[in-house]
């Protein structure tokens, strides 16, 4: 019997990029392709994407792609597919309803347009000759969310993406125990399960605990009631909705992403409006204030976003007054901390009074299960083998020590590969056969890829020592040292700085009289010149502008 092979591409050490590949023989099949967000180390980034080589290097040694399954609809499993799918062989893409119809949002607005095909029920799906999945309703922060229960020839796989066990769930759609019992009975091989929130050692609050919240701050709102969120979490935006009908509020939407996932999930039922309540945000102006609720995008504090524009009064529809509340209904992700606080910090200059999450906990809840609720569905499912995903190196480990173990699951049971691991399973046997390198692909702006370690250095080195550009004409094959120029920019007051300014004309020109000697090309001798002169101004001012030599030909 042949092996199979589960490669993580991301999501194993890492909150995001989820992407995973499980490959029999000469096929492979997707489950997940979702973008990662940069760090602070990268300037100028938007988003991160999965390291895909292996997939286009498998395909060029004759293996094929049976399929792809998205397990929800969050930009963390779903939003890379538009920067990937184009590179890719046509293959059929499975989903329940709200998430095909966000990602398909998300494919129309890179371009492509691909159907996915709406799978309702539990029953398998046949994928290519090896793989057949069971989706399982589970709940979540976004309406739809599924585990899957893969068919293997080697055994059964129970792929537990993100998830929460709510007892409460808004709209009363609870996890389908009732087949996780008897996928459990049928006898699961390995069990690959969310361990985002193991830290927390109580069960995550009911989504529905959040909306009794939200209508007593919007009782006592003279102003605007303007609440930012994910714009995916329908759930939430239900119960402001709800609040705002008892309290006579019209609803207006501002936000291009909420915008869309509303009308998504209205169009199947997951939503539900009041007739005559929503507002076009073009016509909101013609109510009073007190008579407004707001749901705007931008819960990040997300540099162009709705919310961002108006806090700075950029927006050409919402203004945001001292009388206005605004309400963040949302965590800061993990890394994101200045950016929003930086638009919580810019309300309070402005006088604006702001809900959130420090200060008013139960103002959200999260998607996620915690170390009980984690415990309680790995005993559920009972699998031989345990890898805990989706969270840091962190939750992995906790979840080993505190979940799995705890229910008697040896150490070699419970699997933590390292970053890029590639598992072979056989029988009773796994092991690591493979580490890939991987080096998530960067997009910025209309680039994908082409921004790599060199190109962010430099953009590192700008940001925090600034630019200086040395000048130095040539006439007639002689350079003119006397008319050296130095050109700064972030760097230091030009005014202030003579001396250094100085030191750098003389120390160019000792370098070009020293290394023109030795009759060296222009390109060489500007390489020289910068790499020498850096290191004598760090020695000086302790501080490693980037440094560019222009030799200019008179």
């Amino acid at each position: 019997m042949s092996d199979l092979r589960i490669i993580p591409l991301g999501g194993m050490g890492s909150v995001t990029q989820n992407m995973f590949i499980y490959e029999y023989e000469d096929e492979m099949m997707i489950v997940d392709c979702g973008i990662g967000f940069p760090d602070s180390y990268m300037p100028g980034v938007d988003v991160l994407i999965p390291d895909t080589r292996y997939v286009f290097e498998s395909l060029g040694k004759g293996k094929k792609i049976a399929g792809m399954v998205f397990t929800h609809g969050h930009d963390d499993h779903i939003a890379a597919a538009p920067y990937i799918l184009h590179r890719l062989p046509d293959f059929p893409i499975y989903a329940s309803p709200l998430t095909t119809l966000f990602a398909e949002r998300r494919l129309e607005d890179g371009g492509i347009s691909k159907k996915i095909n709406k799978v309702t029920d539990t029953q398998p799906i046949h994928i290519g000759k090896f793989f057949s999945v069971r989706f399982i309703p589970v709940t979540h922060s976004v309406p739809d969310t599924r585990h899957l229960l893969i068919s293997t020839p080697i055994g059964n796989i129970y792929h537990g993406s993100d998830f929460k066990l709510d007892p409460n769930p808004v709209d009363h759609h609870l996890t389908d125990y009732e087949t996780i019992q008897k996928v459990a009975a049928e006898g699961v091989h390995c069990m690959l399960i969310d361990s985002l929130r193991v830290e927390k050692k109580t069960k995550t609050e009911s989504e529905s605990s959040v909306g009794p919240v939200i209508d007593g701050i919007m009782e006592k709102t003279q102003g605007k009631f303007i609440c930012t969120l994910m714009s995916s979490h329908i759930h939430r935006i239900q119960q402001v909705v709800d609040a705002a009908h008892k309290y006579q509020r019209k609803v207006v939407f501002i936000g291009r992403s909420v915008e869309q996932n509303v009308d998504d999930a209205m169009q199947l039922g997951e939503l539900n409006i009041p007739q005559g309540m929503q507002v076009d945000k073009r016509k909101h102006d013609s109510y009073p204030d007190h008579n407004l609720c707001m749901i705007v995008a931008g819960s990040q504090g997300q540099e162009g976003s709705s919310l961002m524009r108006a806090i700075y009064g950029d927006h050409p529809m919402l203004q945001i007054k001292p009388t206005d509340t605004v309400v963040f209904s949302a965590d800061a992700i993990p890394g994101n901390e200045i950016a929003y606080f930086g638009a919580i910090d810019e309300l309070c200059r402005n006088k604006v009074h702001v809900i959130y999450p420090d200060i008013e906990p139960r103002i959200h809840a999260s998607g996620h299960a915690s170390m009980p609720e984690q415990r309680e569905l790995l005993k559920l499912v009972n699998p031989e083998l345990v890898m805990p995903i989706g969270g840091a190196d962190r939750h992995r480990f906790m979840f080993f020590e505190h979940v799995a173990e705890p229910l008697g699951f040896e150490p070699d049971k419970v699997l933590l590969p390292g970053s890029g691991e590639v598992l072979a399973f056989n029988g009773k046997t796994v092991r690591a056969v493979e580490r890939l390198q991987l080096q998530p692909q960067i997009v910025d702006g209309l680039g994908i890829g082409d921004v790599g370690p060199v190109v962010l250095s430099d953009r590192r080195m700008l940001s925090q020592a600034g630019i200086v550009t040395v000048v130095i004409p040539k006439r007639d094959g002689q350079f003119l040292l006397e008319k050296i120029e130095v050109v700064s920019r972030g760097f230091i007051f030009m005014k202030e700085a003579e001396e250094v300014i100085e030191f750098i004309k003389q120390t160019a020109a000792e370098i070009v009289t020293e290394e023109s000697k030795k009759r060296i090309k222009n390109d060489e001798l500007k390489r020289i010149i910068e790499r020498r002169l850096s290191r004598k101004l760090y020695k000086i001012i302790q501080r490693e502008p980037m440094i560019v030599t222009v030799i200019l030909q008179l």
